[in-house]
């Protein structure tokens, strides 16, 4: 199973302000977020889960979160941490589950994505959620493609080399 993580990220690597995205709606970005994440698991946390319940992505979400709960939702399932959503997504049989944010998990889940579709939206925005830095020496730019409105770019990790 790979895990892949997919973001929208401003060029200050905001990600959201108030529990939403700080810049207008980008609708050929949507569409293609909708469509990667349509038959596949999804990870995301408490907070990202609670603002998309009116359009939930995925076929399953994985809710992360330190607070056991039930959801009303019959696709959702509580993990406690990392490893709990990484064995449920497992054992949906799935090729490849999606890591959808916020900021926390994107960095808990961090070491454990393989791959990240990042769709770049050009302008610096005041926000109060940020996409983590990570060590591009990791990662290799792996494709970029310029879309109505922003720029999706595709990061493998590299190899490692023990």
């Amino acid at each position: 199973m790979e895990l892949v993580a997919v973001a929208a990220v401003a060029e200050n690597n905001v990600i959201g302000l108030d529990g939403e995205l700080p810049w207008e709606s980008i609708p050929a970005d949507k569409r293609q977020y909708r469509a990667r994440v349509a038959d596949s698991a999804v990870v995301l946390g408490r907070e990202t889960f609670e603002s998309m319940r009116d359009h939930l992505p995925g076929t399953h979400q994985i809710v992360l979160s330190r607070t056991e709960r039930e959801y009303d939702v019959a696709t959702a399932t509580h993990a406690s941490d990392v490893d709990e959503a990484v064995e449920i997504a497992g054992s949906l049989g799935l090729e490849t589950v999606y890591v959808l944010g916020g900021a926390e998990i994107y960095a808990l889940f961090q070491p454990h994505v393989s791959r990240m579709f990042l769709s770049r939206v050009p302008g610096e925005y005041e926000g109060d959620v940020h996409y983590p830095v990570w060590d591009e020496e990791e990662w290799e730019l792996a494709s970029t493609s310029d879309e109505d409105g922003f720029t999706l770019e595709e990061w493998v990790r590299r190899k490692r080399v023990d």
